[in-house]
């Protein structure tokens, strides 16, 4: 694969299995119904697992804007790449909110619940308090990127550390800091998906929460700045 097919796809791939797990816990008459939080972590753990697999070796396996300015911030990706890359993550994080919606669109009839339907799709606060939920969106962010630069050596970016690290470290920062904003940590991850659950024909759908859309794009942009500028300065 060229690395931008890679990036493309292997957001693709995370975003399905990732918001897949999501609606299998959140939807009416699934067979995962109300299973929990665990269930999500691990489920978007074992998503970065596999996506990271099938494109380390073509692109890294960055899956992530966050990721891709990180790695750039520390001079240890080309800047000139880093909006094509950025492009093709959020392409892919489009195309598989748009696959989830069609495997569980029975699933999406049977659901009254509209603030369900959005949770598929992108995340939002447990409490709304935006300076906090930023907050903890920064957090999460530096966890998963300031790991990154210092697991992957000689060659950066996720797929230099091999798939399973990278999805063991998914599934701790869900289970320890997933449980106040849902641990975005990637503007593709939550804002193309978000963009598709405003456009789709989902029946009964409420509003795409805009008010918040900028606090999982902002918080994992600046988490992932601070962890990239830390590396930095020691290295």
């Amino acid at each position: 694969m060229s690395p931008l097919f890679a990036e493309f796809v292997g957001t693709a791939m995370l975003v399905l299995l990732g918001e897949g797990v999501v609606a299998n816990v959140l939807l009416k008459k699934t067979k995962g119904h109300d299973s929990g939080l665990i269930v999500i972590a691990i489920g978007w753990g074992m998503a970065v697992f596999v996506a990271v697999l099938c494109t380390a070796a073509a692109s890294g396996g960055h899956l992530n804007p966050a990721v891709t300015f990180a790695l750039a911030l520390a001079d240890k990706f080309p800047w000139d790449q880093v909006p094509a890359y950025i492009a093709a993550q959020m392409a892919g994080g489009m195309v598989g909110a748009l696959l989830v919606w069609l495997v569980y669109r029975d699933h999406f009839e049977a659901t009254a619940d509209a603030d369900a339907k959005l949770a598929v799709f992108c995340t939002g606060p447990a409490i709304r308090n935006t300076p906090f939920n930023v907050l903890s969106e920064v957090v999460a962010t530096f966890v998963l990127v300031f790991a990154v630069l210092n697991m992957a050596a000689p060659r950066f970016g996720l797929g230099a550390m091999n798939a399973l690290p990278v999805g063991l470290l998914v599934l701790g920062i869900g289970v320890s800091l997933g449980g106040t904003t849902g641990y975005a940590m990637s503007p593709a991850r939550d804002l193309g998906p978000r963009i598709m659950h405003a456009i789709l024909p989902i029946s009964g759908k409420r509003d795409s929460d805009w008010r918040y859309a900028w606090v999982p794009v902002v918080g994992p942009l600046i988490g992932a700045a601070l962890a990239a500028l830390l590396f930095k300065v020691n290295f």
